[in-house]
């Protein structure tokens, strides 16, 4: 990823959002992307792109997995913009229903296998 992408004044913010994450979230993490626990490809949780924070990020994949909560349903028009900047900077955004985290993981890592190069499966 381009360095200038990263964004040091959203770092602290970023820290804050990691120490008070949703449990969507934290499943998610400890669970599957964690470690390189996710075919061995390293994510990064709580990253800045630009002057976004994004929920996860896989700068390889050039993939951001966002889980989307209650608080989503009154933000499209900001997930939209944030979205269309996300892929206008080169990556794939794949938007994910928080409670589908908790009560359907399974299906959850099968999205995200969707995103794999044929040769990962």
């Amino acid at each position: 990823m381009a360095q200038h992408l990263y964004n040091k004044k959203l770092k602290s913010l970023a820290r804050q959002l990691r120490n008070n994450s949703t449990p969507g979230e934290i499943k998610l993490w400890s669970e599957v992307l964690r470690a390189r626990g996710f075919y061995g490809y390293q994510f990064n949780r709580q990253f800045t792109i630009g002057n976004y924070i994004v929920d996860f990020v896989c700068r390889k994949l050039k993939l951001v997995v966002e889980l989307d909560g209650r608080s989503h349903q009154f933000k499209t028009e900001q997930d939209t913009l944030r979205d269309q900047y996300l892929r206008d900077v080169g990556y794939r955004v794949a938007r994910i229903a928080e409670s589908e985290v908790m009560y359907d993981l399974n299906n959850v890592i099968r999205t995200l296998e969707s995103y794999l190069p044929e040769e990962d499966w």
